[in-house]
């Protein structure tokens, strides 16, 4: 590292840490030279894949978008902007863990309703009338049902796993067994 002060190219670390969520170091260097000390900053620069568009243009991904769609589908809706930021943060870790240079914006969109779906409905049905391109009411109307249907069964799993004792917490379980109660 050269030494911002003199130029020199000979520095040595005097001390490092982990900063933040231990995803950067910060070392504290002195240069051998002039005996200047300075703070350096170390990340992993990871980069994001390119988006192909649906009519082949290709662009790099661009958080600011991704956030601009979340507010707007979210707009006026009780969520909060933590919850909003780790939706774009799953999205973008997924996009870099994919290891592919080039993901389709569809793929994109689809990541995007999963999140929204989980954060709120009514932003997910937002965001989905635009994406999908609803020509008419019926199509609204179709992916309402979609929902309902979809969550009635979802509902249905729950019940019938506190019915059955299936996928319970293991931790209630030996709780149990070891205060004699029987199920």
């Amino acid at each position: 590292m050269r030494c911002p002060f003199c130029g020199a190219e000979d520095t040595r670390v005097v001390d490092s840490r982990l900063v933040g969520e231990g995803d950067q170091v910060r070392r504290r260097r002195e240069c051998q030279a002039c005996s200047e000390r300075f703070t350096t900053f170390e990340i992993v620069d990871l980069a994001t894949p390119r988006i192909i568009k649906s009519d082949g243009n290709r662009q790099p991904f661009d958080e600011e978008r991704l956030r601009r769609g979340f507010l707007r589908a979210l707009e006026k809706r009780p969520v909060e902007t933590e919850s909003i930021d780790a939706a774009i943060e799953r999205i973008r870790h997924r996009l870099i863990t994919r290891g592919e240079r080039e993901v389709p914006s569809r793929e994109l969109g689809e990541w995007v309703m999963e999140e929204l779906r989980n954060l709120d409905e009514v932003g997910y049905i937002r965001f989905a009338s635009v994406y999908r391109s609803f020509q008419d009411v019926n199509a609204f109307r179709e992916m309402v049902e979609r929902m309902e249907h979809e969550t009635q069964l979802g509902q249905n799993d729950l019940q019938l796993q506190l019915l059955t004792g299936k996928n319970r917490d293991p931790l209630s379980l030996d709780a149990e067994q070891k205060s004699g109660k029987k199920r």
